[in-house]
Protein backbone atom coordinates (compact mmCIF):
# COMPACT_ATOMS: atom_id res chain seq x y z
CA UNK A 1 0.00 0.00 0.00
CA UNK A 2 2.91 2.68 0.72
CA UNK A 3 4.50 1.65 -2.83
CA UNK A 4 0.50 2.31 -4.21
CA UNK A 5 0.83 5.31 -2.71
CA UNK A 6 3.83 6.52 -3.30
CA UNK A 7 3.67 5.95 -7.03
CA UNK A 8 -0.17 7.57 -7.41
CA UNK A 9 1.53 10.76 -5.49
CA UNK A 10 4.47 10.33 -7.60
CA UNK A 11 2.15 10.10 -11.11
CA UNK A 12 -0.26 13.04 -9.68
CA UNK A 13 2.27 15.11 -8.99
CA UNK A 14 3.57 14.52 -12.89
CA UNK A 15 -0.14 15.01 -13.80
CA UNK A 16 -0.19 18.37 -12.30
CA UNK A 17 3.07 19.71 -13.67
CA UNK A 18 3.43 18.68 -17.06
CA UNK A 19 0.64 19.53 -19.81
CA UNK A 20 2.41 17.07 -21.94
CA UNK A 21 1.11 14.31 -20.45
CA UNK A 22 -2.45 15.87 -20.04
CA UNK A 23 -2.39 16.45 -23.99
CA UNK A 24 -1.19 13.27 -24.87
CA UNK A 25 -3.05 11.11 -21.82
CA UNK A 26 -6.49 12.78 -22.90
CA UNK A 27 -5.72 12.50 -26.72
CA UNK A 28 -4.92 8.76 -25.85
CA UNK A 29 -7.80 7.81 -23.52
CA UNK A 30 -10.20 9.65 -26.43
CA UNK A 31 -8.93 7.85 -28.94
CA UNK A 32 -9.45 4.75 -27.45
CA UNK A 33 -12.67 5.54 -26.64
CA UNK A 34 -13.73 6.43 -30.04
CA UNK A 35 -11.74 3.18 -31.33
CA UNK A 36 -13.42 0.65 -28.55
CA UNK A 37 -17.26 2.27 -29.70
CA UNK A 38 -15.97 1.82 -33.85
CA UNK A 39 -14.56 -1.57 -33.14
CA UNK A 40 -18.25 -2.75 -31.23
CA UNK A 41 -20.04 -1.48 -33.97
CA UNK A 42 -17.86 -3.13 -36.91
CA UNK A 43 -17.87 -6.18 -34.93
CA UNK A 44 -21.21 -6.03 -34.78
CA UNK A 45 -22.35 -5.44 -38.04
CA UNK A 46 -19.53 -7.58 -39.35
CA UNK A 47 -21.53 -10.74 -37.25
CA UNK A 48 -25.02 -9.57 -38.00
CA UNK A 49 -23.81 -9.80 -42.06
CA UNK A 50 -22.29 -13.23 -41.41
CA UNK A 51 -25.13 -14.44 -39.65
CA UNK A 52 -27.68 -13.02 -42.11
CA UNK A 53 -26.06 -14.68 -45.24
CA UNK A 54 -25.97 -18.32 -42.99
CA UNK A 55 -29.43 -17.97 -42.58
CA UNK A 56 -30.38 -17.35 -46.10
CA UNK A 57 -28.12 -20.22 -47.56
CA UNK A 58 -29.35 -22.40 -44.68
CA UNK A 59 -33.32 -21.55 -45.73
CA UNK A 60 -32.35 -22.41 -49.23
CA UNK A 61 -30.84 -25.62 -48.28
CA UNK A 62 -33.08 -26.74 -45.61
CA UNK A 63 -36.28 -26.17 -49.12
CA UNK A 64 -33.69 -29.01 -50.92
CA UNK A 65 -33.18 -30.96 -48.25
CA UNK A 66 -36.96 -31.30 -47.89
CA UNK A 67 -37.74 -32.25 -51.29
CA UNK A 68 -35.07 -34.96 -51.17
CA UNK A 69 -36.21 -36.20 -48.21
CA UNK A 70 -40.28 -36.06 -49.70
CA UNK A 71 -39.25 -37.90 -52.79
CA UNK A 72 -36.71 -40.82 -51.04
CA UNK A 73 -39.75 -41.32 -49.03
CA UNK A 74 -42.36 -41.60 -51.71
CA UNK A 75 -43.75 -44.59 -52.69
CA UNK A 76 -41.96 -47.13 -50.54
CA UNK A 77 -43.70 -48.77 -48.09
CA UNK A 78 -41.90 -52.13 -47.53
CA UNK A 79 -38.74 -51.07 -45.89
CA UNK A 80 -39.63 -50.31 -42.00
CA UNK A 81 -39.86 -46.75 -40.59
CA UNK A 82 -36.40 -46.77 -39.26
CA UNK A 83 -34.53 -47.94 -42.42
CA UNK A 84 -36.42 -45.57 -44.59
CA UNK A 85 -35.48 -42.84 -42.37
CA UNK A 86 -31.57 -43.86 -42.55
CA UNK A 87 -31.85 -43.87 -46.40
CA UNK A 88 -33.57 -40.92 -46.70
CA UNK A 89 -30.60 -38.95 -44.24
CA UNK A 90 -27.75 -40.46 -46.14
CA UNK A 91 -29.17 -39.34 -49.29
CA UNK A 92 -28.82 -35.91 -48.17
CA UNK A 93 -24.88 -36.55 -47.00
CA UNK A 94 -21.84 -37.52 -48.96
CA UNK A 95 -19.87 -38.92 -46.03
CA UNK A 96 -20.19 -41.92 -44.47
CA UNK A 97 -22.14 -42.39 -40.91
CA UNK A 98 -23.13 -39.34 -38.86
CA UNK A 99 -20.62 -37.01 -40.33
CA UNK A 100 -21.53 -33.95 -42.08
CA UNK A 101 -21.41 -32.96 -45.93
CA UNK A 102 -21.15 -30.31 -48.53
CA UNK A 103 -24.34 -28.43 -48.47
CA UNK A 104 -23.51 -25.36 -51.12
CA UNK A 105 -22.88 -21.64 -50.07
CA UNK A 106 -24.61 -22.72 -46.66
CA UNK A 107 -21.73 -24.88 -45.50
CA UNK A 108 -21.15 -28.28 -43.19
CA UNK A 109 -24.42 -29.62 -42.20
CA UNK A 110 -25.96 -32.77 -40.09
CA UNK A 111 -29.68 -33.88 -41.04
CA UNK A 112 -31.66 -34.83 -38.09
CA UNK A 113 -35.16 -36.59 -39.03
CA UNK A 114 -37.82 -36.75 -36.41
CA UNK A 115 -40.76 -38.60 -36.49
CA UNK A 116 -43.05 -38.06 -33.07
CA UNK A 117 -45.17 -41.09 -31.60
CA UNK A 118 -48.25 -41.12 -30.34
CA UNK A 119 -49.69 -43.40 -27.87
CA UNK A 120 -49.53 -46.45 -29.98
CA UNK A 121 -45.91 -45.66 -31.76
CA UNK A 122 -43.10 -44.64 -29.99
CA UNK A 123 -40.32 -41.43 -31.39
CA UNK A 124 -38.38 -42.45 -33.83
CA UNK A 125 -34.93 -40.37 -35.49
CA UNK A 126 -31.92 -40.36 -36.84
CA UNK A 127 -28.99 -38.23 -36.14
CA UNK A 128 -27.54 -35.97 -33.21
CA UNK A 129 -31.83 -35.89 -32.09
CA UNK A 130 -30.63 -34.70 -28.85
CA UNK A 131 -29.03 -31.04 -29.77
CA UNK A 132 -32.63 -30.28 -31.29
CA UNK A 133 -33.86 -27.59 -28.53
CA UNK A 134 -37.26 -28.16 -27.63
CA UNK A 135 -38.51 -24.14 -28.35
CA UNK A 136 -37.74 -25.30 -31.84
CA UNK A 137 -39.66 -28.40 -32.30
CA UNK A 138 -42.52 -26.69 -31.09
CA UNK A 139 -42.47 -24.48 -33.85
CA UNK A 140 -41.45 -27.07 -36.20
CA UNK A 141 -44.71 -29.26 -34.96
CA UNK A 142 -47.06 -25.96 -35.25
CA UNK A 143 -46.13 -26.21 -39.48
CA UNK A 144 -43.61 -23.26 -39.56
CA UNK A 145 -40.02 -23.37 -40.45
CA UNK A 146 -37.53 -21.64 -37.93
CA UNK A 147 -34.13 -21.36 -37.08
CA UNK A 148 -32.36 -20.95 -34.03
CA UNK A 149 -28.90 -20.93 -32.60
CA UNK A 150 -27.74 -22.75 -30.10
CA UNK A 151 -24.66 -24.48 -28.77
CA UNK A 152 -24.27 -27.71 -30.08
CA UNK A 153 -21.90 -30.66 -28.93
CA UNK A 154 -20.46 -33.96 -30.63
CA UNK A 155 -18.65 -36.74 -28.94
CA UNK A 156 -15.67 -36.84 -31.09
CA UNK A 157 -16.97 -33.92 -33.51
CA UNK A 158 -17.31 -30.37 -33.02
CA UNK A 159 -18.70 -28.37 -30.17
CA UNK A 160 -19.32 -25.15 -30.27
CA UNK A 161 -22.10 -22.22 -32.10
CA UNK A 162 -24.78 -23.95 -34.71
CA UNK A 163 -27.46 -22.54 -36.54
CA UNK A 164 -30.27 -25.05 -36.48
CA UNK A 165 -33.25 -24.90 -39.44
CA UNK A 166 -36.09 -26.99 -39.13
CA UNK A 167 -39.22 -27.57 -41.62
CA UNK A 168 -42.29 -29.84 -41.34
CA UNK A 169 -42.35 -32.04 -44.15
CA UNK A 170 -45.36 -33.38 -46.25
CA UNK A 171 -44.06 -37.09 -47.31
CA UNK A 172 -45.99 -40.35 -46.39
CA UNK A 173 -44.77 -40.64 -42.97
CA UNK A 174 -47.09 -38.76 -40.94
CA UNK A 175 -45.48 -36.15 -38.23
CA UNK A 176 -42.45 -36.23 -40.02
CA UNK A 177 -39.92 -33.11 -38.78
CA UNK A 178 -36.76 -32.33 -40.77
CA UNK A 179 -33.70 -30.42 -39.14
CA UNK A 180 -30.03 -28.98 -40.29
CA UNK A 181 -27.74 -28.09 -37.84
CA UNK A 182 -24.96 -26.00 -39.48
CA UNK A 183 -21.83 -25.51 -37.46
CA UNK A 184 -20.77 -21.93 -36.90
CA UNK A 185 -17.19 -23.17 -36.85
CA UNK A 186 -16.02 -21.10 -40.02
CA UNK A 187 -17.81 -18.02 -38.83
CA UNK A 188 -16.17 -17.85 -35.93
CA UNK A 189 -13.15 -18.15 -37.20
CA UNK A 190 -14.05 -15.01 -39.46
CA UNK A 191 -15.05 -12.91 -36.68
CA UNK A 192 -12.05 -14.04 -34.73
CA UNK A 193 -10.42 -12.99 -37.95
CA UNK A 194 -12.29 -9.30 -37.61
CA UNK A 195 -11.47 -9.09 -33.89
CA UNK A 196 -7.75 -9.72 -33.94
CA UNK A 197 -7.37 -7.65 -37.03
CA UNK A 198 -9.60 -4.34 -35.31
CA UNK A 199 -7.19 -5.20 -32.10
CA UNK A 200 -4.03 -4.99 -33.40
CA UNK A 201 -4.91 -2.08 -35.89
CA UNK A 202 -6.65 -0.26 -32.67
CA UNK A 203 -3.06 -0.93 -30.86
CA UNK A 204 -1.21 0.31 -34.15
CA UNK A 205 -3.35 3.43 -34.21
CA UNK A 206 -3.46 4.23 -30.27
CA UNK A 207 0.80 3.97 -30.64
CA UNK A 208 0.57 5.98 -34.15
CA UNK A 209 -1.91 8.89 -32.17
CA UNK A 210 0.18 8.98 -29.23
CA UNK A 211 3.64 9.53 -31.52
CA UNK A 212 1.86 12.65 -33.45
CA UNK A 213 0.12 14.19 -29.95
CA UNK A 214 3.06 13.97 -28.26
CA UNK A 215 5.00 15.54 -31.39
CA UNK A 216 1.94 18.61 -31.30
CA UNK A 217 1.93 18.84 -27.85
CA UNK A 218 6.04 19.05 -27.71
CA UNK A 219 5.56 22.09 -30.55
CA UNK A 220 3.35 23.93 -28.14
CA UNK A 221 4.83 22.97 -24.62
CA UNK A 222 8.34 23.67 -25.97
CA UNK A 223 7.81 27.92 -26.30
CA UNK A 224 5.90 27.59 -22.76
CA UNK A 225 8.73 25.85 -21.07
CA UNK A 226 11.50 28.24 -22.77
CA UNK A 227 9.03 31.35 -21.47
CA UNK A 228 8.77 30.14 -17.72
CA UNK A 229 12.64 29.58 -17.89
CA UNK A 230 13.16 33.03 -19.23
CA UNK A 231 10.32 34.63 -16.73
CA UNK A 232 11.87 32.87 -13.75
CA UNK A 233 15.69 34.40 -15.24
CA UNK A 234 13.76 37.83 -15.92
CA UNK A 235 12.47 37.51 -12.35
CA UNK A 236 15.96 37.02 -10.60
CA UNK A 237 17.08 40.23 -12.09
CA UNK A 238 18.41 39.31 -15.67
CA UNK A 239 16.20 42.25 -17.45
CA UNK A 240 17.89 41.06 -20.77
CA UNK A 241 16.42 38.06 -21.15
CA UNK A 242 14.00 37.87 -23.91
CA UNK A 243 11.85 35.17 -26.37
CA UNK A 244 13.03 34.01 -29.43
CA UNK A 245 10.52 34.78 -32.36
CA UNK A 246 10.33 32.23 -35.37
CA UNK A 247 7.76 32.61 -37.89
CA UNK A 248 4.65 34.60 -37.78
CA UNK A 249 1.67 31.83 -35.73
CA UNK A 250 0.06 32.23 -32.16
CA UNK A 251 3.53 30.94 -30.56
CA UNK A 252 5.45 33.77 -32.40
CA UNK A 253 2.91 36.35 -31.59
CA UNK A 254 3.06 35.03 -27.88
CA UNK A 255 7.04 35.87 -28.12
CA UNK A 256 6.83 38.98 -29.30
CA UNK A 257 4.10 40.11 -27.01
CA UNK A 258 6.25 38.72 -24.32
CA UNK A 259 9.24 40.36 -25.57
CA UNK A 260 7.15 43.86 -25.67
CA UNK A 261 5.78 43.31 -21.81
CA UNK A 262 9.68 42.58 -20.75
CA UNK A 263 11.20 45.57 -22.59
CA UNK A 264 8.21 47.63 -20.84
CA UNK A 265 8.57 46.35 -17.54
CA UNK A 266 12.84 46.49 -17.84
CA UNK A 267 12.41 50.21 -19.02
CA UNK A 268 10.26 50.97 -15.46
CA UNK A 269 12.09 48.91 -13.45
CA UNK A 270 15.40 50.98 -14.39
CA UNK A 271 13.26 54.08 -13.88
CA UNK A 272 12.35 53.22 -10.51
CA UNK A 273 15.81 52.02 -9.71
CA UNK A 274 17.08 55.37 -10.73
CA UNK A 275 14.35 56.60 -9.37
CA UNK A 276 15.08 55.23 -6.00
CA UNK A 277 19.00 55.77 -6.25
CA UNK A 278 18.37 59.77 -6.57
CA UNK A 279 15.46 60.02 -3.64
CA UNK A 280 17.80 58.04 -1.67
CA UNK A 281 20.83 60.01 -2.58
CA UNK A 282 18.97 63.38 -2.43
CA UNK A 283 17.25 62.30 1.30
CA UNK A 284 20.89 61.49 2.41
CA UNK A 285 22.14 64.80 0.64
CA UNK A 286 19.58 67.17 2.19
CA UNK A 287 20.24 65.62 5.34
CA UNK A 288 23.20 66.17 5.75
CA UNK A 289 23.17 69.85 4.62
CA UNK A 290 20.89 70.15 7.30
CA UNK A 291 23.26 69.74 9.63
CA UNK A 292 24.85 72.93 9.46
CA UNK A 293 22.35 75.68 9.69
CA UNK A 294 20.78 73.38 11.73
CA UNK A 295 23.86 73.65 14.28
CA UNK A 296 23.66 77.37 14.09
CA UNK A 297 19.64 78.03 14.92
CA UNK A 298 19.97 75.76 17.36
CA UNK A 299 23.28 77.68 19.37
CA UNK A 300 21.14 80.60 18.60
CA UNK A 301 18.19 79.54 20.41
CA UNK A 302 19.92 78.03 23.09
CA UNK A 303 21.60 81.05 23.54
CA UNK A 304 18.13 83.21 23.69
CA UNK A 305 16.51 80.14 26.05
CA UNK A 306 19.17 80.23 28.69
CA UNK A 307 18.52 84.31 28.45
CA UNK A 308 15.01 84.03 28.72
CA UNK A 309 14.26 85.29 32.65
CA UNK A 310 14.97 88.55 31.24
CA UNK A 311 12.45 88.76 28.31
CA UNK A 312 8.70 89.46 28.63
CA UNK A 313 6.37 85.97 28.93
CA UNK A 314 5.39 85.93 25.29
CA UNK A 315 8.96 85.67 24.32
CA UNK A 316 9.77 83.52 26.47
CA UNK A 317 7.47 80.82 25.41
CA UNK A 318 8.51 81.23 21.90
CA UNK A 319 12.13 80.42 22.74
CA UNK A 320 10.85 77.48 25.12
CA UNK A 321 8.19 76.25 21.78
CA UNK A 322 11.74 77.09 19.38
CA UNK A 323 14.12 74.92 21.15
CA UNK A 324 11.47 71.86 21.68
CA UNK A 325 11.04 72.22 18.28
CA UNK A 326 14.43 72.11 17.04
CA UNK A 327 15.01 69.07 18.87
CA UNK A 328 11.95 67.44 17.02
CA UNK A 329 14.00 68.83 13.59
CA UNK A 330 17.24 67.16 15.00
CA UNK A 331 15.21 63.92 15.75
CA UNK A 332 13.79 63.65 12.11
CA UNK A 333 17.02 64.64 10.90
CA UNK A 334 18.84 61.41 12.40
CA UNK A 335 16.06 58.76 11.67
CA UNK A 336 16.32 59.87 7.54
CA UNK A 337 20.14 59.69 7.81
CA UNK A 338 18.98 56.50 9.23
CA UNK A 339 16.83 55.42 6.62
CA UNK A 340 18.87 56.39 3.92
CA UNK A 341 21.66 53.94 5.06
CA UNK A 342 19.54 51.09 5.69
CA UNK A 343 18.33 52.09 1.55
CA UNK A 344 21.48 52.42 0.26
CA UNK A 345 22.60 49.13 2.18
CA UNK A 346 25.38 50.58 4.10
CA UNK A 347 24.07 49.98 7.44
CA UNK A 348 26.74 48.44 9.86
CA UNK A 349 25.99 45.84 12.50
CA UNK A 350 28.66 46.47 15.80
CA UNK A 351 27.02 43.37 17.40
CA UNK A 352 28.66 42.08 20.93
CA UNK A 353 27.83 39.38 23.28
CA UNK A 354 25.52 40.89 26.42
CA UNK A 355 22.85 40.69 28.15
CA UNK A 356 19.71 41.59 26.56
CA UNK A 357 18.05 42.95 29.77
CA UNK A 358 20.28 45.82 29.66
CA UNK A 359 19.27 46.55 26.34
CA UNK A 360 15.27 46.33 28.02
CA UNK A 361 16.87 48.67 31.05
CA UNK A 362 18.03 51.56 29.29
CA UNK A 363 14.99 51.83 26.72
CA UNK A 364 12.68 51.69 30.31
CA UNK A 365 14.41 54.06 31.20
CA UNK A 366 14.22 56.73 28.21
CA UNK A 367 10.70 56.64 28.31
CA UNK A 368 10.05 56.66 31.87
CA UNK A 369 9.20 60.37 31.62
CA UNK A 370 6.64 59.32 29.36
CA UNK A 371 5.43 57.06 31.27
CA UNK A 372 4.98 59.47 34.03
CA UNK A 373 3.16 62.11 31.95
CA UNK A 374 0.34 59.73 30.50
CA UNK A 375 0.09 57.83 33.98
CA UNK A 376 0.79 54.60 32.84
CA UNK A 377 2.29 51.95 34.62
CA UNK A 378 5.00 49.86 33.06
CA UNK A 379 5.34 46.34 34.16
CA UNK A 380 8.54 44.45 33.31
CA UNK A 381 8.74 40.79 33.04
CA UNK A 382 12.03 39.56 32.48
CA UNK A 383 14.07 36.69 33.68
CA UNK A 384 16.58 36.64 36.86
CA UNK A 385 19.31 34.96 35.12
CA UNK A 386 20.93 36.52 31.81
CA UNK A 387 19.81 36.27 28.50
CA UNK A 388 22.83 36.77 26.35
CA UNK A 389 22.62 37.07 22.47
CA UNK A 390 25.08 38.29 19.65
CA UNK A 391 23.27 42.19 19.30
CA UNK A 392 24.30 45.76 18.48
CA UNK A 393 22.82 46.89 21.86
CA UNK A 394 22.27 50.43 20.54
CA UNK A 395 19.79 49.05 17.90
CA UNK A 396 17.95 47.01 20.07
CA UNK A 397 17.84 49.79 22.57
CA UNK A 398 16.33 51.85 19.77
CA UNK A 399 13.82 49.47 19.00
CA UNK A 400 12.58 48.97 22.33
CA UNK A 401 12.20 52.31 23.11
CA UNK A 402 10.07 52.88 20.25
CA UNK A 403 8.18 49.95 20.54
CA UNK A 404 7.77 51.63 24.38
CA UNK A 405 6.56 54.90 23.08
CA UNK A 406 4.39 53.71 20.37
CA UNK A 407 2.56 51.72 23.14
CA UNK A 408 2.72 54.49 25.75
CA UNK A 409 1.12 56.74 22.92
CA UNK A 410 -1.88 54.71 22.14
CA UNK A 411 -2.33 52.96 25.51
CA UNK A 412 -5.14 55.38 26.53
CA UNK A 413 -2.99 55.30 30.24
CA UNK A 414 -3.60 51.24 30.98
CA UNK A 415 -0.82 49.20 31.93
CA UNK A 416 1.92 48.71 28.99
CA UNK A 417 3.95 45.32 29.30
CA UNK A 418 7.28 44.34 28.42
CA UNK A 419 8.75 40.98 28.24
CA UNK A 420 11.51 39.04 27.90
CA UNK A 421 11.70 35.42 27.46
CA UNK A 422 14.90 32.94 25.55
CA UNK A 423 15.42 29.47 24.21
CA UNK A 424 18.33 27.93 23.02
CA UNK A 425 18.08 29.45 19.44
CA UNK A 426 16.33 32.94 19.85
CA UNK A 427 15.24 35.47 22.12
CA UNK A 428 11.87 37.46 21.88
CA UNK A 429 10.78 40.81 23.29
CA UNK A 430 6.98 41.40 23.81
CA UNK A 431 5.55 44.68 23.95
CA UNK A 432 1.70 44.71 24.58
CA UNK A 433 -0.38 47.26 25.75
CA UNK A 434 -3.82 47.81 25.95
CA UNK A 435 -5.43 51.04 23.82
CA UNK A 436 -6.94 51.63 20.30
CA UNK A 437 -5.70 48.33 19.39
CA UNK A 438 -5.34 48.05 15.34
CA UNK A 439 -8.22 47.50 12.77
CA UNK A 440 -7.72 44.11 10.33
CA UNK A 441 -4.77 45.05 7.62
CA UNK A 442 -3.01 47.33 9.61
CA UNK A 443 -0.66 45.26 11.28
CA UNK A 444 1.32 45.50 8.40
CA UNK A 445 0.82 49.45 7.54
CA UNK A 446 2.50 49.98 11.17
CA UNK A 447 5.69 49.28 9.19
CA UNK A 448 5.17 51.79 6.74
CA UNK A 449 7.04 55.60 6.90
CA UNK A 450 4.78 58.03 8.15
CA UNK A 451 1.94 56.19 8.31
CA UNK A 452 -0.37 56.64 11.00
CA UNK A 453 -3.22 54.89 12.16
CA UNK A 454 -5.32 57.96 13.26
CA UNK A 455 -3.69 61.05 11.46
CA UNK A 456 -5.74 63.59 14.17
CA UNK A 457 -4.31 61.89 17.15
CA UNK A 458 -1.82 63.74 19.18
CA UNK A 459 1.92 62.21 19.32
CA UNK A 460 3.03 62.46 23.08
CA UNK A 461 6.53 61.02 22.10
CA UNK A 462 6.96 63.74 19.66
CA UNK A 463 7.89 60.94 17.24
CA UNK A 464 8.58 61.36 13.51
CA UNK A 465 6.62 58.57 11.59
CA UNK A 466 9.85 56.31 11.12
CA UNK A 467 10.45 54.70 14.33
CA UNK A 468 8.73 51.88 13.55
CA UNK A 469 10.15 51.50 9.77
CA UNK A 470 13.83 52.17 11.26
CA UNK A 471 12.90 49.44 13.83
CA UNK A 472 12.01 46.83 10.81
CA UNK A 473 15.35 47.07 9.49
CA UNK A 474 17.19 46.84 12.55
CA UNK A 475 15.61 43.73 13.22
CA UNK A 476 16.27 42.40 9.98
CA UNK A 477 20.09 43.56 10.42
CA UNK A 478 19.82 41.13 12.76
CA UNK A 479 18.72 38.22 11.03
CA UNK A 480 15.48 38.23 13.37
CA UNK A 481 11.75 39.40 12.66
CA UNK A 482 9.62 42.41 14.18
CA UNK A 483 5.95 41.53 14.34
CA UNK A 484 2.67 42.86 15.15
CA UNK A 485 -1.14 42.48 16.68
CA UNK A 486 -3.82 44.18 17.04
CA UNK A 487 -7.64 44.09 17.65
CA UNK A 488 -10.17 47.05 17.72
CA UNK A 489 -10.80 47.92 21.49
CA UNK A 490 -8.19 44.73 22.92
CA UNK A 491 -5.06 46.63 22.20
CA UNK A 492 -1.58 45.65 20.53
CA UNK A 493 1.24 43.63 20.71
CA UNK A 494 4.67 43.87 18.56
CA UNK A 495 7.26 41.07 18.97
CA UNK A 496 10.36 41.55 17.93
CA UNK A 497 12.45 37.88 18.12
CA UNK A 498 16.01 37.63 17.84
CA UNK A 499 18.95 35.28 16.73
CA UNK A 500 21.19 34.24 20.13
CA UNK A 501 23.98 33.60 17.59
CA UNK A 502 25.07 35.99 15.10
CA UNK A 503 24.14 35.25 11.20
CA UNK A 504 21.49 32.12 12.50
CA UNK A 505 17.79 32.56 10.66
CA UNK A 506 15.19 32.61 12.94
CA UNK A 507 12.86 29.42 12.78
CA UNK A 508 10.34 29.96 16.02
CA UNK A 509 9.83 32.56 18.64
CA UNK A 510 9.46 31.47 22.82
CA UNK A 511 6.89 34.25 22.75
CA UNK A 512 3.50 33.69 21.17
CA UNK A 513 2.25 37.16 19.33
CA UNK A 514 -0.88 36.94 19.84
CA UNK A 515 -1.71 38.11 23.53
CA UNK A 516 -3.36 34.98 25.90
CA UNK A 517 -6.53 35.41 28.00
CA UNK A 518 -5.43 35.65 31.60
CA UNK A 519 -5.47 38.97 32.79
CA UNK A 520 -2.74 41.28 35.49
CA UNK A 521 -4.00 44.18 37.78
CA UNK A 522 -1.53 47.06 39.01
CA UNK A 523 0.12 45.41 41.81
CA UNK A 524 -0.07 41.54 40.94
CA UNK A 525 3.46 39.58 40.09
CA UNK A 526 3.78 38.52 36.04
CA UNK A 527 4.56 34.27 37.12
CA UNK A 528 8.13 33.65 37.41
CA UNK A 529 9.40 37.25 37.59
CA UNK A 530 9.87 39.96 39.57
CA UNK A 531 7.78 42.91 37.79
CA UNK A 532 9.12 46.60 38.04
CA UNK A 533 6.09 48.86 37.79
CA UNK A 534 6.65 53.06 36.70
CA UNK A 535 3.67 55.42 37.59
CA UNK A 536 0.98 54.63 39.75
CA UNK A 537 -2.20 53.87 37.34
CA UNK A 538 -3.86 50.31 37.15
CA UNK A 539 -5.01 48.85 34.55
CA UNK A 540 -4.75 44.96 32.87
CA UNK A 541 -2.28 43.52 30.35
CA UNK A 542 -1.82 40.36 28.57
Amino acid sequence: MRWARSVGAAAGHAWRRSLQLRVVVSTLTLSFVVISVLGVVLTGQITDRLLDTKIDAATKELDRARASVESQLAGDDTTSVANRLELARSSLTSRDGDTASEGGSAGTFDPVLLVRGDGARRELSTGPADQIPDALRAFVQADQISYQFAPVSEPGGYSGPALIVGSPTASDLPDLELYLVFPLAGEDRSLALVRGTLLIGGAVLMVLLAAVSLLVARQVVLPIRSASRIAVRFADGRLKERMPVRGEDDIARLAMSFNEMAESLSKQITQLEEFGNLQRQFTSDVSHELRTPLTTVRMAAELIHDGSDDLDPLLKRSSELLVAELDRFETLLSDLLEISRHDAGVAELASEQLDLRMCARAAVSTVRYLARETGTELIIDMPDDPVNAAVDPRRVERILRNLLANALDHGEGKPVLLRLRADDDAAAFVVRDQGVGLRPGEEKLVFNRFWRSDPSRVRRSGGTGLGLAISLEDARLHDGKLEAWGEPGQGACFRLTLPRVRGRKVVSSPLPLRPTGQRYSAGQPVPAARPEGVGASSGEHR
